[in-house]
Protein backbone atom coordinates (compact mmCIF):
# COMPACT_ATOMS: atom_id res chain seq x y z
CA UNK A 1 0.00 0.00 0.00
CA UNK A 2 2.88 2.14 0.85
CA UNK A 3 3.69 2.05 -2.52
CA UNK A 4 0.47 3.24 -3.96
CA UNK A 5 0.94 5.91 -1.93
CA UNK A 6 4.28 6.81 -3.55
CA UNK A 7 2.81 6.48 -6.99
CA UNK A 8 -0.08 8.91 -6.26
CA UNK A 9 1.56 11.45 -5.10
CA UNK A 10 4.10 11.13 -8.23
CA UNK A 11 1.03 11.55 -10.20
CA UNK A 12 0.08 14.62 -8.42
CA UNK A 13 3.58 16.17 -8.45
CA UNK A 14 3.30 15.71 -12.35
CA UNK A 15 0.02 17.27 -12.19
CA UNK A 16 1.40 20.17 -10.31
CA UNK A 17 4.41 20.62 -12.42
CA UNK A 18 2.03 20.98 -15.39
CA UNK A 19 0.07 23.70 -13.94
CA UNK A 20 -0.81 26.69 -15.52
CA UNK A 21 -0.83 28.49 -12.18
CA UNK A 22 0.14 27.17 -9.10
CA UNK A 23 -0.86 29.99 -6.75
CA UNK A 24 -4.39 30.04 -7.82
CA UNK A 25 -4.72 26.12 -6.91
CA UNK A 26 -7.22 25.56 -4.08
CA UNK A 27 -6.49 22.74 -2.23
CA UNK A 28 -9.41 21.76 -1.01
CA UNK A 29 -11.00 20.99 -4.17
CA UNK A 30 -7.60 18.60 -4.67
CA UNK A 31 -7.87 17.09 -1.03
CA UNK A 32 -11.28 16.70 -0.83
CA UNK A 33 -10.79 14.69 -4.45
CA UNK A 34 -7.82 12.43 -3.11
CA UNK A 35 -9.80 11.61 -0.31
CA UNK A 36 -13.24 10.73 -1.73
CA UNK A 37 -11.66 8.55 -4.41
CA UNK A 38 -9.58 6.52 -1.28
CA UNK A 39 -13.19 6.26 0.36
CA UNK A 40 -14.74 5.42 -2.37
CA UNK A 41 -11.99 2.37 -2.48
CA UNK A 42 -11.97 1.92 0.74
CA UNK A 43 -15.78 0.87 0.66
CA UNK A 44 -15.84 -0.28 -2.96
CA UNK A 45 -13.31 -2.82 -2.74
CA UNK A 46 -11.53 -2.95 0.84
CA UNK A 47 -15.15 -4.00 1.81
CA UNK A 48 -16.32 -7.64 1.25
CA UNK A 49 -19.77 -6.88 1.76
CA UNK A 50 -20.00 -3.93 -0.50
CA UNK A 51 -17.61 -6.04 -3.34
CA UNK A 52 -20.68 -8.46 -3.03
CA UNK A 53 -23.05 -5.95 -4.36
CA UNK A 54 -20.42 -5.31 -7.04
CA UNK A 55 -20.70 -9.01 -8.17
CA UNK A 56 -24.49 -8.92 -8.62
CA UNK A 57 -23.84 -5.97 -11.10
CA UNK A 58 -21.63 -8.61 -12.95
CA UNK A 59 -24.03 -11.31 -13.14
CA UNK A 60 -26.06 -8.36 -14.61
CA UNK A 61 -23.97 -7.62 -17.17
CA UNK A 62 -23.48 -11.30 -18.24
CA UNK A 63 -26.87 -11.50 -18.71
CA UNK A 64 -27.32 -8.42 -20.75
CA UNK A 65 -24.27 -10.10 -22.59
CA UNK A 66 -26.38 -13.11 -23.23
CA UNK A 67 -29.46 -11.26 -23.97
CA UNK A 68 -27.76 -9.34 -26.83
CA UNK A 69 -26.08 -12.23 -28.10
CA UNK A 70 -29.59 -14.21 -29.02
CA UNK A 71 -30.92 -11.25 -30.41
CA UNK A 72 -27.72 -10.87 -32.85
CA UNK A 73 -27.69 -14.45 -33.58
CA UNK A 74 -31.51 -13.94 -34.83
CA UNK A 75 -30.61 -11.01 -37.06
CA UNK A 76 -26.86 -12.13 -38.33
CA UNK A 77 -27.02 -15.67 -37.71
CA UNK A 78 -23.88 -17.55 -37.17
CA UNK A 79 -21.74 -14.03 -37.86
CA UNK A 80 -22.87 -13.61 -34.16
CA UNK A 81 -21.19 -16.69 -32.78
CA UNK A 82 -21.21 -20.40 -32.47
CA UNK A 83 -23.12 -23.03 -33.18
CA UNK A 84 -21.21 -22.78 -36.26
CA UNK A 85 -21.94 -24.29 -39.69
CA UNK A 86 -18.28 -25.40 -40.27
CA UNK A 87 -15.29 -25.84 -38.27
CA UNK A 88 -13.01 -23.14 -37.30
CA UNK A 89 -9.34 -23.37 -38.78
CA UNK A 90 -8.24 -22.38 -35.45
CA UNK A 91 -9.85 -21.10 -32.10
CA UNK A 92 -11.26 -17.79 -32.19
CA UNK A 93 -10.48 -17.48 -36.17
CA UNK A 94 -14.86 -17.22 -35.88
CA UNK A 95 -14.92 -14.07 -34.07
CA UNK A 96 -15.84 -11.07 -35.65
CA UNK A 97 -15.83 -7.97 -33.57
CA UNK A 98 -18.31 -5.97 -35.12
CA UNK A 99 -21.10 -8.40 -34.78
CA UNK A 100 -20.16 -10.40 -31.35
CA UNK A 101 -19.46 -7.56 -29.31
CA UNK A 102 -20.30 -4.32 -30.54
CA UNK A 103 -23.92 -4.65 -30.64
CA UNK A 104 -24.26 -4.72 -26.80
CA UNK A 105 -23.74 -1.20 -27.70
CA UNK A 106 -27.36 -0.75 -28.88
CA UNK A 107 -28.96 -2.81 -25.94
CA UNK A 108 -27.06 -0.33 -23.46
CA UNK A 109 -28.30 2.67 -25.01
CA UNK A 110 -31.76 1.26 -25.14
CA UNK A 111 -31.63 0.14 -21.32
CA UNK A 112 -30.39 3.36 -19.98
CA UNK A 113 -32.88 5.68 -21.85
CA UNK A 114 -35.45 3.85 -20.35
CA UNK A 115 -34.13 4.11 -17.25
CA UNK A 116 -33.44 7.94 -17.84
CA UNK A 117 -36.98 8.63 -18.66
CA UNK A 118 -37.87 6.29 -15.26
CA UNK A 119 -35.46 8.72 -13.58
CA UNK A 120 -32.99 6.11 -12.18
CA UNK A 121 -29.81 8.00 -13.15
CA UNK A 122 -31.02 11.16 -12.53
CA UNK A 123 -31.64 10.37 -8.97
CA UNK A 124 -28.29 7.86 -8.84
CA UNK A 125 -26.08 10.69 -10.33
CA UNK A 126 -27.71 13.52 -8.15
CA UNK A 127 -26.40 11.96 -5.21
CA UNK A 128 -23.26 11.75 -6.48
CA UNK A 129 -23.04 15.58 -7.62
CA UNK A 130 -24.24 16.51 -4.39
CA UNK A 131 -21.85 14.39 -2.85
CA UNK A 132 -19.02 16.22 -4.83
CA UNK A 133 -20.23 19.48 -4.43
CA UNK A 134 -19.86 19.07 -0.39
CA UNK A 135 -16.89 17.38 -0.85
CA UNK A 136 -14.79 19.17 -3.41
CA UNK A 137 -16.36 22.93 -2.70
CA UNK A 138 -17.43 22.79 -6.67
CA UNK A 139 -20.09 24.07 -8.60
CA UNK A 140 -23.56 22.67 -8.94
CA UNK A 141 -22.65 22.47 -13.24
CA UNK A 142 -19.79 21.43 -12.87
CA UNK A 143 -21.01 18.38 -10.17
CA UNK A 144 -23.48 17.29 -12.27
CA UNK A 145 -21.73 17.18 -15.31
CA UNK A 146 -18.65 14.98 -13.59
CA UNK A 147 -21.43 12.85 -12.32
CA UNK A 148 -22.88 11.76 -15.02
CA UNK A 149 -19.54 10.81 -16.91
CA UNK A 150 -20.04 7.98 -14.46
CA UNK A 151 -22.69 6.50 -16.69
CA UNK A 152 -21.86 8.30 -20.26
CA UNK A 153 -19.45 9.60 -22.30
CA UNK A 154 -17.25 12.22 -23.07
CA UNK A 155 -19.97 14.08 -25.48
CA UNK A 156 -23.51 13.05 -23.70
CA UNK A 157 -22.68 14.25 -19.94
CA UNK A 158 -21.74 18.04 -20.98
CA UNK A 159 -24.92 17.88 -23.30
CA UNK A 160 -26.62 16.98 -20.59
CA UNK A 161 -25.26 20.44 -18.83
CA UNK A 162 -25.37 22.69 -22.08
CA UNK A 163 -26.37 26.06 -21.31
CA UNK A 164 -23.78 26.32 -18.59
CA UNK A 165 -20.80 25.51 -20.47
CA UNK A 166 -20.84 28.87 -21.78
CA UNK A 167 -20.28 30.63 -18.37
CA UNK A 168 -18.35 28.26 -17.11
CA UNK A 169 -14.54 29.16 -15.61
CA UNK A 170 -12.16 28.12 -18.15
CA UNK A 171 -10.54 25.50 -15.42
CA UNK A 172 -13.99 24.32 -14.73
CA UNK A 173 -14.40 23.91 -18.31
CA UNK A 174 -10.70 21.75 -18.23
CA UNK A 175 -12.17 19.66 -15.45
CA UNK A 176 -15.43 18.85 -17.19
CA UNK A 177 -13.16 17.55 -19.66
CA UNK A 178 -10.61 15.63 -17.71
CA UNK A 179 -13.77 13.67 -16.42
CA UNK A 180 -14.44 12.58 -19.79
CA UNK A 181 -11.22 11.81 -20.69
CA UNK A 182 -10.86 9.04 -16.87
CA UNK A 183 -13.86 7.29 -17.48
CA UNK A 184 -15.66 5.03 -20.37
CA UNK A 185 -19.32 5.61 -21.27
CA UNK A 186 -21.84 2.72 -19.60
CA UNK A 187 -22.11 1.45 -23.80
CA UNK A 188 -19.28 0.04 -23.35
CA UNK A 189 -18.83 -0.77 -20.08
CA UNK A 190 -20.16 -4.40 -20.67
CA UNK A 191 -18.06 -5.37 -23.49
CA UNK A 192 -15.22 -4.48 -21.52
CA UNK A 193 -16.00 -6.53 -18.78
CA UNK A 194 -16.95 -9.26 -21.41
CA UNK A 195 -13.43 -9.44 -22.35
CA UNK A 196 -11.69 -9.38 -19.22
CA UNK A 197 -13.92 -11.90 -17.43
CA UNK A 198 -11.93 -14.82 -18.19
CA UNK A 199 -8.88 -12.87 -16.62
CA UNK A 200 -10.52 -10.54 -13.82
CA UNK A 201 -12.55 -11.96 -11.03
CA UNK A 202 -15.64 -9.58 -11.32
CA UNK A 203 -14.61 -7.62 -14.00
CA UNK A 204 -17.77 -5.88 -14.49
CA UNK A 205 -17.87 -4.25 -11.19
CA UNK A 206 -14.28 -3.63 -10.74
CA UNK A 207 -14.56 -1.82 -14.47
CA UNK A 208 -17.80 0.14 -12.62
CA UNK A 209 -15.75 1.09 -9.70
CA UNK A 210 -13.19 2.76 -11.81
CA UNK A 211 -14.97 4.82 -13.52
CA UNK A 212 -16.51 5.81 -9.98
CA UNK A 213 -13.14 6.03 -8.40
CA UNK A 214 -11.34 8.08 -11.31
CA UNK A 215 -13.90 10.73 -11.04
CA UNK A 216 -12.77 12.49 -7.94
CA UNK A 217 -8.98 11.86 -9.03
CA UNK A 218 -9.96 13.26 -12.01
CA UNK A 219 -11.38 16.71 -10.55
CA UNK A 220 -8.45 16.60 -8.16
CA UNK A 221 -6.12 16.31 -11.18
CA UNK A 222 -7.66 19.26 -12.88
CA UNK A 223 -7.90 21.40 -10.27
CA UNK A 224 -3.72 21.03 -9.78
CA UNK A 225 -3.77 21.57 -13.53
CA UNK A 226 -5.90 24.63 -14.45
CA UNK A 227 -6.93 25.83 -11.15
CA UNK A 228 -10.35 27.90 -11.29
CA UNK A 229 -11.78 29.93 -8.78
CA UNK A 230 -14.47 29.86 -5.97
CA UNK A 231 -17.61 28.92 -7.87
CA UNK A 232 -20.73 29.99 -7.21
CA UNK A 233 -23.08 27.91 -4.91
CA UNK A 234 -25.89 27.26 -7.50
CA UNK A 235 -28.07 23.92 -8.13
CA UNK A 236 -28.20 22.66 -11.56
CA UNK A 237 -30.30 20.41 -13.41
CA UNK A 238 -30.47 18.04 -16.64
CA UNK A 239 -31.15 19.41 -19.70
CA UNK A 240 -33.03 16.69 -22.20
CA UNK A 241 -33.95 17.75 -25.44
CA UNK A 242 -37.00 15.38 -27.48
CA UNK A 243 -37.99 13.52 -24.20
CA UNK A 244 -39.59 10.19 -24.59
CA UNK A 245 -43.04 10.05 -24.11
CA UNK A 246 -43.48 6.59 -22.57
CA UNK A 247 -40.93 3.47 -21.74
CA UNK A 248 -41.38 2.15 -25.59
CA UNK A 249 -40.81 5.62 -26.84
CA UNK A 250 -37.61 5.37 -24.56
CA UNK A 251 -36.11 1.83 -25.64
CA UNK A 252 -37.01 3.13 -29.38
CA UNK A 253 -34.99 6.84 -29.00
CA UNK A 254 -32.40 4.69 -26.64
CA UNK A 255 -32.05 2.45 -29.64
CA UNK A 256 -32.06 5.10 -32.61
CA UNK A 257 -29.24 6.93 -30.48
CA UNK A 258 -27.15 4.60 -30.15
CA UNK A 259 -26.98 3.75 -33.71
CA UNK A 260 -24.15 6.47 -34.18
CA UNK A 261 -22.34 5.53 -31.17
CA UNK A 262 -21.22 2.55 -32.73
CA UNK A 263 -21.07 3.39 -36.15
CA UNK A 264 -18.71 6.29 -34.56
CA UNK A 265 -16.83 3.36 -32.96
CA UNK A 266 -16.64 1.06 -35.81
CA UNK A 267 -15.30 3.57 -37.72
CA UNK A 268 -12.92 5.09 -35.40
CA UNK A 269 -11.43 1.85 -34.62
CA UNK A 270 -11.07 1.55 -38.52
CA UNK A 271 -9.62 4.69 -38.93
CA UNK A 272 -7.29 4.74 -36.26
CA UNK A 273 -6.15 1.33 -36.45
CA UNK A 274 -5.11 2.21 -40.49
CA UNK A 275 -3.74 5.63 -39.76
CA UNK A 276 -1.47 4.12 -36.62
CA UNK A 277 -0.18 1.73 -39.15
CA UNK A 278 0.92 3.80 -41.74
CA UNK A 279 2.85 6.28 -39.35
CA UNK A 280 3.99 2.26 -37.84
CA UNK A 281 5.13 2.00 -41.56
CA UNK A 282 6.96 5.22 -42.19
CA UNK A 283 8.88 4.17 -38.83
CA UNK A 284 10.31 1.03 -40.04
CA UNK A 285 12.19 2.20 -42.80
CA UNK A 286 14.37 3.46 -39.55
CA UNK A 287 17.06 0.95 -38.37
CA UNK A 288 15.50 -1.21 -35.60
CA UNK A 289 15.78 -0.36 -32.16
CA UNK A 290 16.72 -3.34 -29.39
CA UNK A 291 16.11 -5.59 -32.25
CA UNK A 292 12.34 -4.67 -33.04
CA UNK A 293 11.01 -2.15 -35.33
CA UNK A 294 10.07 1.03 -33.75
CA UNK A 295 6.50 1.51 -33.54
CA UNK A 296 4.14 4.53 -32.05
CA UNK A 297 3.46 1.90 -29.70
CA UNK A 298 7.32 1.03 -28.47
CA UNK A 299 7.66 4.98 -28.47
CA UNK A 300 5.50 6.03 -26.11
CA UNK A 301 5.61 2.83 -23.61
CA UNK A 302 8.68 4.15 -22.59
CA UNK A 303 7.46 7.48 -20.71
CA UNK A 304 4.63 4.12 -19.45
CA UNK A 305 7.26 2.08 -17.84
CA UNK A 306 8.43 4.01 -14.76
CA UNK A 307 5.06 5.15 -13.81
CA UNK A 308 3.59 1.79 -13.93
CA UNK A 309 6.25 0.62 -11.42
CA UNK A 310 5.95 3.09 -9.55
CA UNK A 311 1.40 2.61 -8.89
CA UNK A 312 2.79 -1.17 -8.33
CA UNK A 313 3.56 -3.29 -11.38
CA UNK A 314 6.50 -5.25 -11.23
CA UNK A 315 9.34 -3.79 -13.22
CA UNK A 316 9.44 -7.23 -14.95
CA UNK A 317 6.03 -7.01 -15.76
CA UNK A 318 6.08 -3.27 -17.25
CA UNK A 319 7.45 -3.48 -20.75
CA UNK A 320 4.15 -5.61 -21.63
CA UNK A 321 1.83 -3.88 -19.55
CA UNK A 322 3.08 -0.16 -20.73
CA UNK A 323 2.92 -1.45 -24.26
CA UNK A 324 -0.70 -1.74 -22.95
CA UNK A 325 -1.05 1.75 -22.02
CA UNK A 326 0.46 2.95 -24.99
CA UNK A 327 -2.06 1.17 -27.08
CA UNK A 328 -5.05 2.88 -25.50
CA UNK A 329 -2.84 6.07 -25.47
CA UNK A 330 -2.02 6.05 -29.09
CA UNK A 331 -5.16 3.68 -30.44
CA UNK A 332 -8.14 3.75 -27.82
CA UNK A 333 -8.72 1.82 -24.60
CA UNK A 334 -11.18 -0.63 -26.70
CA UNK A 335 -8.13 -1.90 -28.30
CA UNK A 336 -5.93 -1.89 -25.83
CA UNK A 337 -8.53 -4.02 -23.25
CA UNK A 338 -9.27 -6.33 -26.50
CA UNK A 339 -5.20 -6.92 -26.42
CA UNK A 340 -4.83 -7.11 -23.01
CA UNK A 341 -8.00 -10.49 -22.88
CA UNK A 342 -6.07 -11.87 -25.73
CA UNK A 343 -2.57 -12.37 -23.57
CA UNK A 344 -1.62 -15.78 -22.23
CA UNK A 345 -3.57 -15.69 -18.43
CA UNK A 346 0.24 -16.03 -16.67
CA UNK A 347 1.61 -12.96 -18.40
CA UNK A 348 0.77 -10.55 -15.62
CA UNK A 349 0.62 -11.48 -11.83
CA UNK A 350 -3.14 -11.09 -10.49
CA UNK A 351 -2.41 -7.67 -8.51
CA UNK A 352 -1.18 -6.47 -11.91
CA UNK A 353 -3.92 -7.63 -13.84
CA UNK A 354 -6.20 -5.46 -11.55
CA UNK A 355 -3.87 -2.41 -11.81
CA UNK A 356 -3.77 -2.25 -15.52
CA UNK A 357 -7.78 -3.22 -15.29
CA UNK A 358 -8.29 0.47 -13.70
CA UNK A 359 -5.48 1.91 -15.59
CA UNK A 360 -6.75 1.20 -19.03
CA UNK A 361 -10.27 2.39 -18.20
CA UNK A 362 -10.53 6.06 -19.86
CA UNK A 363 -11.15 7.53 -22.99
CA UNK A 364 -7.77 9.77 -22.55
CA UNK A 365 -6.46 9.28 -26.50
CA UNK A 366 -6.38 10.77 -29.27
CA UNK A 367 -8.98 9.24 -30.93
CA UNK A 368 -11.12 10.71 -28.30
CA UNK A 369 -9.92 14.31 -28.62
CA UNK A 370 -10.65 14.60 -31.63
CA UNK A 371 -14.59 13.54 -30.76
CA UNK A 372 -14.84 15.92 -27.77
CA UNK A 373 -13.20 19.00 -30.09
CA UNK A 374 -15.74 18.22 -32.73
CA UNK A 375 -18.46 17.80 -29.57
CA UNK A 376 -17.46 20.53 -27.32
CA UNK A 377 -17.22 22.58 -30.63
CA UNK A 378 -20.70 22.57 -31.64
CA UNK A 379 -22.10 22.78 -28.25
CA UNK A 380 -20.25 26.21 -27.54
CA UNK A 381 -18.60 27.35 -30.96
CA UNK A 382 -17.35 30.46 -29.07
CA UNK A 383 -14.99 28.09 -26.69
CA UNK A 384 -14.08 26.15 -29.83
CA UNK A 385 -10.47 27.38 -29.43
CA UNK A 386 -10.45 26.83 -25.63
CA UNK A 387 -11.39 23.40 -25.80
CA UNK A 388 -8.48 22.84 -28.45
CA UNK A 389 -6.03 24.20 -26.58
CA UNK A 390 -7.24 22.21 -23.26
CA UNK A 391 -7.54 19.12 -25.17
CA UNK A 392 -4.37 17.48 -25.04
CA UNK A 393 -3.83 18.54 -21.40
CA UNK A 394 -7.42 16.29 -20.53
CA UNK A 395 -5.67 13.65 -22.02
CA UNK A 396 -2.80 13.71 -19.52
CA UNK A 397 -5.43 14.86 -16.74
CA UNK A 398 -7.57 11.69 -17.50
CA UNK A 399 -4.44 9.14 -17.48
CA UNK A 400 -2.98 10.66 -14.41
CA UNK A 401 -6.27 9.57 -12.55
CA UNK A 402 -7.26 6.37 -14.15
CA UNK A 403 -3.05 5.57 -12.57
CA UNK A 404 -4.12 6.68 -9.11
CA UNK A 405 -7.47 4.58 -9.52
CA UNK A 406 -4.82 1.56 -10.86
CA UNK A 407 -2.67 1.90 -7.85
CA UNK A 408 -5.32 2.30 -5.20
CA UNK A 409 -7.10 -1.30 -6.54
CA UNK A 410 -3.24 -2.87 -6.40
CA UNK A 411 -2.71 -1.28 -2.63
CA UNK A 412 -6.04 -2.46 -1.61
CA UNK A 413 -5.78 -6.27 -2.72
CA UNK A 414 -3.41 -7.09 0.14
Amino acid sequence: MARAYLGIFALLCLAWLCSENRRRIRWRTVAGGLLLQLAAALVLIGIPGANRVMFLLNDAASALQRATETGTRFVFGYLAGPPLPFVESHPGASFILAFQALPLVLTISALASLLFHWGVLQFVTGLFARLLRKALGIGGPLALGAAVHVFVGMIEAPLLVRPYLARMQRGELFALMTCGMAGVAGTVMVIYASFLAPLVPNAMGNILIASVISTPAALAVAALMVPFDQPEPAEASFFIDNKPTGPIDALVKGTMDGMPILAAIIATLLVTVAMVTLINMGLALFPDWNDAPITLQRLFALPFRPILWLIGVPWAETQAAATLMASKTVLNEFVAYLDFSRMPPDSFAPRTRMILTYALCGFANFGSLGIMIGGLGAMVPERRHEVVVLGMRSILGGTLATCMSGALAGGLMG
